[in-house]
């Protein structure tokens, strides 16, 4: 299996259908519940796609879409650091990280690193000199919260982004 990745920088119709059509697929078991239904993450995708810094990577295996990795730029006075369960430490806003907003997979796909691939070359594109991500701490029975910490990520806090949203993990690390 060959994954090219394509970049976006916007949401053109063909990727943000392509993105959707993923999500479905990866979320499949979950879209019964309020926060996973497909109209509810388009919104979010949407909102997303029009806040600063948005980047996405989409990887293809020839013209099937099997996987993607966006985020934005998130600054000090962002709603993702208010929302935090415990108080930050004094000055750990003060400069802009980028926030992976969802990562997705198919499942013929997983266990072969297009995951991998995918989140590090979104990265390598970026400025900011930390990311941050949202973990559900039951996904996989924690399967999903272990992978982030081999790629480098630590758990710094918690956050539950909306009410029908389950309790997240907050975990962060260098970009570099």
């Amino acid at each position: 299996m060959t994954v090219e990745l394509r970049h976006h920088t916007t949401l053109p119709p063909e990727a943000r259908q392509d993105l959707l059509d993923v999500y479905a697929d990866v979320r499949a078991p979950l879209l019964h519940l309020p926060n996973y239904r497909v109209d509810v993450f388009a919104e979010r995708l949407d909102r997303h796609a029009a806040e600063p810094g948005f980047g996405l990577v989409l990887g293809c295996d020839g013209e099937v879409p099997v996987g993607y990795a966006y985020g934005n730029t998130i600054e000090g006075g962002d709603g993702y650091w208010k929302r935090m369960t415990e108080p930050l430490p004094d000055g750990y806003t003060e400069t802009p990280a980028l926030a992976i907003k969802e990562i997705g997979v198919r499942i013929p796909w997983r266990g072969t690193g297009a995951a991998r691939r995918i989140h590090d070359d979104l990265l390598r594109r970026r400025v900011e000199g930390r990311v941050t991500l949202l973990v559900n701490p039951l996904a996989g029975d924690g399967k999903v919260q272990r992978l982030y910490e081999t790629w480098g990520y630590q758990a710094f806090n918690a956050q539950q982004p909306s009410p029908d949203s389950p309790r997240l993990t907050a975990m962060i690390r260098p970009i570099r």
